[in-house]
């Protein structure tokens, strides 16, 4: 089964999102950063190639939050979220996003989110409460 990973910064009370390029099947729409897992990598490995690669930051990786699956054009897919935390923030090198923005749960669940990870919320809100 293919793999993905999703970052999920958190801080002060708001999560950092990405709004992707209008390209592709998920274009234009709202997501947590991240990617796809590439062979003979850890998540660990992805989060850290991906962060780079998608935002020019280095990522720490911190707690596992939740694994979700779903479904598109390529079959069946796990998503799996950890608790990251990133260098320079606010100074991003976008190249899979028009911008980036910080959000409430609230106001993620009102904007046109991807839907693998609008799947993350439950288990985002149950980790907030930790």
């Amino acid at each position: 089964m293919k793999q993905s990973i999703a970052g999920i910064i958190y801080a002060n009370g708001k999560f950092l999102i990405g709004h992707r390029l209008p390209t592709g099947e998920m274009g234009n729409r709202w997501e947590f950063p991240g990617g796809k897992i590439d062979a003979g990598e850890t998540p660990e490995m992805a989060i850290t190639r991906e962060f780079r690669e998608e935002l020019g930051v280095e990522a720490t990786i911190h707690d596992y939050i939740a694994t979700v699956e779903f479904t598109n054009k390529n079959g069946k897919s796990e998503l799996l979220a950890y608790y990251v935390e990133i260098s320079n923030i606010g100074n991003f090198k976008l190249t899979e996003h028009t911008e980036v923005c910080w959000a409430t749960l609230e106001e993620i669940q009102t904007l046109d989110f991807v839907d693998s990870d609008r799947l993350l919320i439950p288990y985002i809100i149950d980790w907030c409460k930790k």
